[in-house]
């Protein structure tokens, strides 16, 4: 790679300075209020699904969950929070320590499972919320049979209300929850007064089990085996991870980012603690008092076994309160799902330059998820049981990749015991994960439509925009700035040159070579250009020049970028836009088969540079005079 370039007078562009946003910070309880509409909502269909999954093993089964929340989930999600201070979660990590492009498919394809698991938290809680209506005894009957297009219904308005605008408020989200939390401990303890009153409905229940299971052993050793069709229990903890930017950090003597991470622990601790009392507690009151057939497709308890338990022992007007307060966490559990996505969405792909135009825009974003969500609610009938198995999917593959990341953090760090122990963990969340997708394979079918969808726009996304400058920024130093004002009084004039020997000799051989080939003046005054490529698989990033003098009499510009072409383009508007004045640069052909040239600029960031780099140019300055001159020998 070889290049000259010249300056003629130019008009000067305009300079502008983006201004800072701050971001509102709360107390660590309120932001567990935002992640808690997802993670306490789940009470609405957990002890069904736990049921119908367990069966009478439903409270020993829940009681594993729990212990694998409390052993596994969360100490490993504390260690995430403390890796991933700003809320980018277990996939920056894996991103930090996964390079090249292995690196960004590897994140492209958790995203894909992300993704299922938002959708699914979306699609389910909607029909979560459509079981409640239909089943409330002042809703008129008519309504039964048609779940799917109340299901819809939902989530046209939940995609409406996104599109006139939403604003995720941690107040609403205080309010829902702290109201559904005190409605659950009423139904609840009211449920164990019923059972305090009729013991013999446990008594009951351990002959059940003692009948179906044997031996305590059995009893163990079955529900560690069915535990995993529960894991929609164990969902909200990605969520706490990133949202723990609004979490306030203030006051910590070590200052705001360890404020925020102790904080963010103690959200995530606390939400834990809180929803595993709820789990247990709700097992045991729904499989001790709803008969097993209530809780099949089309029964009273189905997707709604604490509502009915409301109505039964509270009345129809404290059942009706429920089903409404459940209604609106749930509603807004989806809400939430869509608010992730779409603050997701750009977090990644934008920075890999894997994001359509049309994804930095909220609206299009969101009538495209509303409609995948539509999709899967047909797929699925609205029916919240056939709808576990793809959001414990996506759940689980997140726990097992944040499982991982905290293991290879603490490899890093020299914590063997704490390497051991996040290791065993992590092969747990791989059994769990494993389980439930030889048992509902829906989950990874749904996935592998998402990450096939992903790596497609994706891909398609970055070819699309393989000619833009890809320069958030070009920052030259003093030495630098000092070559290009020398030589803008004359003819700028850049030659491309390949990073190599640092000799007298091989600076002098290209100045001939460039003289010979372009007939330039004697001994032409130019500036050297040698950009080194870093990651390919990068999209943009700052560029930092450096200027050099070698053997006292070269002048070289140095610099790194993910793609040899497109730097140079960005330099060469850059120098432009600084002098005043029209750059001219310099190339010779490369050697070699086009289309091979092509693919290793797509790939590896070099190729056929001279064309490449016009192309960048042409486009990124549609009016000729403007544009800096090419010139390949």
């Amino acid at each position: 790679m070889s290049g000259v370039v010249s300056i003629e007078s130019a008009p000067p562009a305009a300079v502008t300075s983006p201004k800072a946003a701050t971001e509102r910070t709360h107390a660590w309880w309120q932001v567990m209020c935002l992640t808690g509409v997802d993670y306490f909502s789940t009470l609405g269909y957990q002890p069904g699904i736990a049921a119908v999954a367990a069966g009478v093993l439903s409270p020993i089964a829940t009681l594993v969950l729990v212990a694998l929340t409390l052993l596994g989930a969360l100490p490993v999600y504390r260690r995430v929070a403390e890796e991933s201070p700003h809320g980018q979660g277990s996939i920056a990590m894996l991103e930090r320590l996964l390079t090249f492009w292995k690196g960004k498919l590897f994140v492209l394809v958790l995203l894909g499972f992300a993704a299922t698991d938002f959708m699914i938290t979306m699609t389910l809680s909607a029909a979560d919320a459509t079981a409640h209506i239909v089943e409330n005894p002042h809703v008129p009957a008519v309504l039964h049979g048609h779940e799917v297009l109340i299901t819809l219904g939902l989530l046209a308005l939940l995609g409406g209300v996104f599109l006139r605008g939403f604003t995720e408020a941690i107040g609403l989200a205080v309010a829902l929850v702290v109201a559904y939390l005190v409605l659950n401990v009423v139904v609840i303890s009211v449920a164990f007064g019923h059972v305090l009153a009729h013991p013999s409905v446990v008594g009951d229940w351990r002959t059940a089990m003692t009948t179906q299971h044997g031996n305590p052993v059995m009893i163990v050793a079955v529900a560690v085996l069915v535990f995993p069709k529960l894991a929609l229990g164990m969902s909200g903890f990605e969520t706490g991870v990133a949202v723990m930017t609004h979490v306030d950090g203030a006051g910590h003597p070590a200052g705001d980012v360890a404020g925020r991470i102790r904080g963010t622990k103690r959200l995530l601790t606390t939400a834990a603690l809180v929803m595993s009392v709820f789990l247990v507690t709700s097992s045991m009151v729904t499989t001790w008092l709803i008969a097993p057939a209530d809780f099949e497709n089309g029964g009273p308890a189905d997707g709604r076994a604490l509502a009915l338990l409301a109505h039964r022992y509270l009345g129809d007007v404290f059942g009706s309160a429920y089903d409404l307060s459940t209604i609106a966490i749930l509603w807004f559990a989806g809400a939430s799902a869509m608010a992730g996505l779409l603050n997701l969405i750009p977090r990644y792909l934008p920075r890999y330059g894997m994001a359509p135009v049309w994804a930095n825009a909220v609206r299009p974003l969101v009538l495209v998820l509303t409609a995948i969500a539509f999709l899967l609610t047909v797929f699925f009938h609205a029916d919240v049981n056939a709808q576990g198995g793809a959001y414990a999917t996506g759940v689980l593959v997140l726990f097992t990749s944040a499982g991982v990341a905290v293991t290879l953090a603490a490899r890093r760090a020299g914590q063997r015991r704490l390497m051991v122990a996040f290791a065993v963990i992590t092969l747990v969340f791989c059994y769990t994960t494993a389980d439930n997708v030889v048992e509902r394979p829906d989950g990874v079918r749904i996935g592998g439509c998402f990450i096939l969808a992903i790596l497609v726009v994706s891909f398609a996304s970055r070819l699309r925009r393989v000619f833009e400058p890809r320069a958030t920024e070009v920052h030259l130093d003093e030495t630098a700035q000092v070559f290009v004002r020398d030589c803008a009084r004359r003819t700028i004039r850049l030659v491309a040159h390949e990073p190599g020997p640092d000799t007298h000799a091989e600076y002098a051989d290209k100045v001939r070579q460039i003289r010979r080939d372009h007939d330039l003046p004697l001994d032409p005054d130019v500036i050297f250009v040698e950009v080194t490529v870093t990651d390919p698989s990068d999209f943009e990033g700052r560029i930092a020049v450096t200027g050099v003098v070698v053997d006292g009499s070269h002048r070289v510009l140095r610099l790194e970028a993910s793609s040899v072409s497109n730097a140079l383009a960005a330099l060469l508007l850059d120098i432009r836009d600084r002098a005043g004045v029209i750059p001219h640069v310099y190339f010779e052909w490369t050697e070699g088969n086009p289309l091979t040239q092509l693919l290793r600029f797509l790939l590896f960031g070099q190729g056929e540079v001279a064309p490449v780099t016009r192309e960048v140019l042409r486009r990124a300055e549609p009016v000729r005079e403007r544009r800096p001159h090419v010139h390949v020998g």
